[in-house]
């Protein structure tokens, strides 16, 4: 749930839901592709952010049901918080994204430093850097930079290669990794 400014609570509901399903939730995949095509019975996924302060640890896909409002959660907090505008955030990233956290096993909660950019937004910072493309998947909401203070952003880029599910940028100086749902492809930045 988002720990800011959330305009929605379902924890209560959620909770006998989860409790329903836990059991079946608990195999363990050969790889993310499996998990992405649909084969665990719960999807998780959990992110935080320093600029805002705002965190999202929800379930977001139960018995191959995105759950909309969890979907609207995440969105929320992808949003971009300079212009704090809102866009539907795509959620075969959000697939992505958890399959990637699954297959480091890990809890720890992303740091996001970049989720959906509005297009003035991502023409300000291509300005400031030329690592910014100026047609990125952020004004799609196609795709996040992401660190773990657990894993190392080798760890994290060769899991997201894993899921074999879209782009792939390690960004070593400014310790992060772009995970995007566009085409499969890798890059260092």
């Amino acid at each position: 749930m988002i720990s800011k400014k959330s305009p929605i609570n379902r924890r209560d509901v959620l909770a006998g839901l989860f409790a329903a399903t836990a059991a079946s939730a608990a195999p363990v995949y050969a790889n993310a592709a499996g998990f992405l095509r649909g084969a665990g019975d719960v999807r998780r996924i959990r992110l935080g952010s320093p600029r805002t302060g705002e965190a999202v640890d929800t379930i977001y896909w139960v018995e191959g049901q995105y759950i909309p409002e969890a979907l609207s959660e995440i969105s929320w907090f992808m949003r971009d918080w300079r212009e704090n505008e809102v866009i539907q955030y795509d959620r075969r990233n959000v697939d992505i994204l958890a399959a990637t956290l699954r297959l480091m096993d890990t809890d720890e909660a992303y740091k996001v430093v970049s989720g959906y950019r509005s297009p003035a937004t991502n023409r300000m910072l291509s300005r400031r850097s030329r690592g910014v493309a100026q047609n990125s998947y952020h004004i799609r909401g196609m795709a996040a930079d992401l660190k773990l203070t657990s894993r190392s952003i080798h760890q994290m880029a060769k899991a997201a290669e894993a899921c074999n599910a879209g782009g792939v940028g390690k960004y070593g100086r400014s310790n992060f990794v772009h995970m995007d749902s566009g085409p499969v492809r890798t890059w260092r930045g």
